[in-house]
């Protein structure tokens, strides 16, 4: 199905006729098999996944929309297969390929013409953007693993406990409960540490008066989840409350907005007013949110110059922060899948203040 999606796309330009898919995470998207080699080739009428011997079996056996070879002399396959498909124009992956390949296979193939611009990099984009069924139950699914892991983390923080140890715990959680991997290196730091968006796990141990701000998710059919809670230790002051408050504040504002034909840059800015306002404007250091699915990180970004347009079946995140450097930061994302009618949160984790 994702193939002929392509195929789809491919019949409706006239920039090239063939297309070489190389990278990994674009192979199973289209092919739904993952594998660390092989070539994809894609025209507007036939597909064939070349794959070693190590995955050939396991291909043949998984892959239905397209053909399965098995590989032997990769750059002469792949010009005698684009020559049987008669192509003569061949868009590569240009923002994945690297140089090297591009040399490579420039020779391979002529007298093809091969497409290095972002055109073939543009479409794929734009279909991974677009979740179809499938996509959104696999993500649900491993969102869910997820949050089975923060009610249960939840019962294991208290003082004492380092940060390591309540970072190894999510991931044990998740792994055991039908993960089959984790979305991205756990993220699960405390006091004041947590200024830092990105802070590593390390042995500071977790004190009454802490926050920890934990971000991580599973990965289940390939496809990932993330999210992220912030909860507080023993107590709470009332700076850390109102700074808790103001971004609970604006991540729901953009939840509300959030529906086709806004803005990814708009959506940014909702965020960003409602923070500004409170006058924490220059302690929200990152953008909004971003596309998650067979990556963790895809298009669409809510971000602050994204000229990119919400549309139906986008799956993104909405997670502003506020990041008070040497005293302590929040940050509270959840993923919504945008509907005809406006979203839906595919997280149900409770955000309101948690003070364990």
């Amino acid at each position: 199905m994702m193939i002929n999606r392509l195929q789809n796309a491919i019949r409706e330009q006239a920039a090239f006729d063939g297309a070489l898919i190389v990278s990994p995470e674009n192979r199973f998207y289209f092919t739904g098999f993952p594998s660390s080699d092989g070539f994809l080739l894609v025209s507007a009428d036939r597909a064939v996944f070349i794959t070693d011997g190590r995955y050939i079996e396991a291909a043949q056996n998984t892959v239905k929309d397209c053909e399965v070879v098995l590989m032997t002399t990769a750059a002469t396959q792949i010009f005698e297969l684009f020559a049987e498909m008669q192509v003569s124009r061949v868009a590569v992956e240009a923002g994945r390929m690297t140089l090297a390949q591009y040399q490579k296979y420039a020779v391979a193939l002529e007298p093809m013409a091969l497409l290095a611009d972002s055109t073939l990099d543009s479409i794929i984009c734009a279909l991974r953007a677009v979740k179809q069924p499938l996509e959104v139950e696999k993500i649900k699914a491993a969102q869910k693993i997820a949050e089975d892991a923060f009610s249960y983390i939840c019962t294991f923080i208290k003082p004492g406990k380092t940060e390591r140890e309540v970072s190894l715990a999510l991931d044990y959680y998740m792994l055991s409960h039908g993960a089959e991997a984790l979305s991205f290196e756990t993220i699960a730091i405390s006091g004041a540490k947590t200024s830092m968006p990105h802070g590593v796990p390390g042995e500071n141990v977790i004190q009454t008066g802490d926050f920890v701000t934990m971000d991580f998710g599973a990965v289940v059919g390939g496809y990932h989840s993330d999210m992220t809670r912030t909860v507080a230790v023993g107590k709470v002051s009332a700076k850390q409350k109102e700074v808790y408050e103001t971004v609970l504040h604006a991540q729901k504002a953009v939840l509300d907005a959030l529906r086709p034909g806004l803005s990814c840059a708009a959506a940014d800015r909702i965020a960003r007013d409602v923070i500004t306002e409170a006058g924490y404007g220059d302690y929200f250091t990152h953008s909004t949110g971003h596309g998650v699915g067979v990556e963790i990180h895809e298009y669409p970004s809510l971000a602050p110059r994204a000229n990119s347009i919400l549309t139906v079946g986008n799956v993104v995140t909405d997670e502003p922060g506020i990041y008070l450097p040497g005293e302590f930061g929040v940050r509270i994302e959840d993923m919504a899948y945008i509907t005809e009618n406006g979203c839906e949160n595919l997280t149900r984790a409770p955000k309101e203040l948690i003070i364990l």
